[in-house]
C-alpha cells in the first residue's frame, strides 16, 4: 500500500491559477521599476521618497540606531526618531496625539481591532481600503457596509442600532473612483447617533488640505468622536503608518491594539525619513498644489472626471483590454496601475494613473496623452 498521501493542493492550486486566467485576472511578479521610464503608477505623490533631504535623514538614523527597531514599542522598540515622527504628525495635521505603526495597514488593524468587539457594530463605506474589510472581520464584531458615499443610508443604518456602540469607518479619498468623502455631513450624522468615525487618510495627506489632510480642511481636527489613520509610504515617501487621536485614544491603542503591541518597532530610517517628509509638507502648501495641476492635466488628456487627490481612473471594458493596455504602455516606457476584479468594489477594471508632484508638467501632460490614445486603440480593438 502506498503510504505517501495523495497531494490535493498541487490540483486545487493548477485549477485556480487556470480560473484566473480565464477571467483575466491572473497577476505576475512585480515589475522592476527603472530611473528610465515616466513613473505614474507609484504612490509617491510628492516625490518625497528620492527628495535629499528625506534621504539624508533616513541615512543618519540607521547610521545612529541600525537598519530596524529591534523589538516592540512596548519593549525596547521605541526610539527617539519615533516620537520625533509623531511629534511632525500632530503638527501637520493639528491634532492632539499620534501613534506611529509598522504599515497603514497595521494602523487600520489595529484601531479597528482596539475599539470594536463584543457590544459594538461596524458600518464600512462600500469603498474602503481592504485593511478596512480584513480589520473588520478579524475584529469579530459584527460589520456591513453602506452605499458608498451615502450619508442619508448611514443615517437610516445608525437610526435602527440605538444603544449599540457603533464604528463607522470611511476613506477621506478614495483611491479606486478618486472621490472625496462627505466628512462633515458624515461626522454631523455620527454624532448625532453616539457612533464613532474613523477616517483613512491614506490618499489625503499630503494632497487634500493644503497637505494636511481633508479633516484638517473641514475644520475637524482633534474634534471628539473621530479618529484618523494614515499611511506614511504614499505622500511621506516612506513607510509606516499612524493614528492621529486625542491623548486618551492613544492610550487606550498602546495597550489595546495587538498590531502595536505585538509587532516590531518601525524601522528607525524610515520613522526619520517620515518625519522630514511631514516637515516639508507642511512647511511648503505648492507641492499639494503641484500635484491637483498635474491631476488636472491627465484628467483633461485622458477624458475622464476629476479625481480630489492624486489618483486618476481611466475605465477599461474588461480586465484583459486592462492588462494589455498597462502592458503596452509599459513597452514605450510609461508606467501606470491597473485596476481589477477583486480589487475594485463596483467591478469595474480601470487603468490607475498617479498625478505626481516631482514630474514636469509637460511630460505628464505628454504621457497622458499617450495613454489615451493607447485606451482608445486596445479598447476599439477589443469591440467594446
Amino acid at each position: 500500500m502506498n503510504s505517501t498521501p495523495r497531494n490535493h493542493w498541487d490540483a486545487w492550486l493548477a485549477e485556480r491559477a487556470l480560473l484566473r486566467a480565464e477571467r483575466g485576472l491572473q497577476r505576475t511578479d512585480p515589475i522592476v521599476r527603472t530611473d528610465t521610464a515616466i513613473d505614474l503608477a507609484s504612490n509617491d505623490y510628492l516625490g518625497l521618497s528620492r527628495d535629499p533631504r528625506v534621504i539624508a535623514a533616513a541615512v543618519a538614523a540607521t547610521e545612529r540606531f541600525g537598519a530596524g527597531a529591534a523589538a516592540s514599542r512596548l519593549v525596547t522598540g521605541t526610539l527617539p526618531v519615533h516620537h520625533d515622527l509623531e511629534h511632525a504628525l500632530c503638527d501637520l495635521t493639528e491634532w492632539p496625539a499620534a501613534l506611529a505603526f509598522s504599515t497603514g495597514y497595521a494602523a487600520n488593524l489595529g484601531v479597528v481591532s482596539a475599539l470594536a468587539g463584543r457590544g459594538s457594530h461596524i458600518l464600512l463605506d462600500a469603498h474602503v481600503h481592504a485593511s478596512l474589510h480584513d480589520a473588520a472581520r478579524m475584529s469579530r464584531a459584527p460589520y456591513e457596509t453602506f452605499a458608498h458615499n451615502d450619508v442619508t443610508a448611514l443615517d437610516a443604518r445608525l437610526r435602527t442600532l440605538g444603544g449599540v456602540r457603533v464604528l463607522v469607518a470611511v476613506e477621506s479619498i478614495y483611491s479606486v473612483l478618486g472621490d472625496a468623502a462627505h466628512i462633515d455631513e458624515l461626522y454631523a450624522v455620527c454624532r448625532a447617533h453616539g457612533a464613532l468615525l474613523l477616517v483613512d487618510e491614506a490618499h489625503g495627506i499630503g494632497v487634500a488640505g493644503h497637505g494636511r489632510g481633508l479633516v484638517h480642511s473641514g475644520g475637524l481636527a482633534g474634534a471628539p468622536d473621530l479618529v484618523v489613520t494614515a499611511t506614511l509610504s504614499k505622500s511621506l515617501g516612506a513607510q509606516g503608518g499612524a493614528v492621529l487621536s486625542g491623548l486618551s485614544m492613544r492610550d487606550h491603542l498602546v495597550n489595546a491594539a495587538r498590531s502595536f503591541i505585538f509587532d516590531t518597532g518601525l524601522a528607525p530610517g524610515a520613522a526619520a525619513a517620515a518625519t522630514v517628509a511631514a516637515r516639508l509638507v507642511g512647511a511648503d502648501p505648492g507641492l499639494a498644489r503641484a500635484v491637483h495641476r498635474r491631476a488636472a492635466a491627465i484628467s483633461e488628456r485622458c477624458d475622464i472626471q476629476r479625481a480630489a487627490g492624486a489618483v486618476q481612473s481611466l475605465p477599461m471594458p474588461d480586465p484583459l483590454t486592462a492588462v494589455t493596455t498597462r502592458d503596452a504602455l509599459r513597452a514605450e516606457g510609461i508606467l501606470v496601475g491597473c485596476f481589477r476584479p477583486p480589487s475594485v468594489p463596483d467591478g469595474v477594471s480601470r487603468l490607475r494613473i498617479t498625478a505626481r508632484a516631482d514630474l514636469a508638467l509637460p511630460v505628464v501632460e505628454s504621457a497622458a496623452a499617450r495613454i489615451a490614445a493607447a485606451a482608445g486603440k486596445l479598447a476599439a480593438v477589443s469591440g467594446r
